[in-house]
């Protein structure tokens, strides 16, 4: 039965591999918990998400965008506070000098929080 579902799917989607990441996205859906649009029938949930593409009883563009929603590594940020330090005005320079430094003070076996006083007092 799958086999002819994906024949039928091809006509849809044309694309074999959008159809693959579609299906399986719509599946991934079924299985948090959205309705179904076609009866089960005793079937899986890629094949029941096969079915209701070649049937066309979802929105291919909305199963897209949840696709590329769940893809995304950053987040969409709606505005920036204007209350937080902005990483630009501190500098790479900066950055990286503070990364340097913690590297070293690894490489020495001391910690970024040791400070020369404590130091001292250790030696003592």
């Amino acid at each position: 039965m799958a086999r002819v579902t994906v024949e039928d799917c091809v006509e849809k989607v044309p694309n074999r591999f959008e159809l693959v990441m579609l299906s399986a996205q719509r599946a991934r859906e079924i299985v948090s918990g959205a309705p179904l649009t076609v009866e089960r029938d005793n079937d899986k949930n890629a094949v029941v998400s096969l079915r209701e593409i070649a049937e066309e009883t979802i929105s291919l563009d909305a199963v897209k965008s949840s696709l590329v929603q769940g893809l995304q590594k950053q987040a969409a940020f709606s505005e920036v506070d204007e209350d937080e330090p902005e990483f630009d005005a501190i500098g790479p320079e900066a950055l990286i000098a503070a990364d340097a430094g913690e590297q070293f003070a690894n490489a020495d076996g001391m910690s970024v929080e040791d400070t020369p006083t404590e130091l001292a007092k250790d030696s003592e």
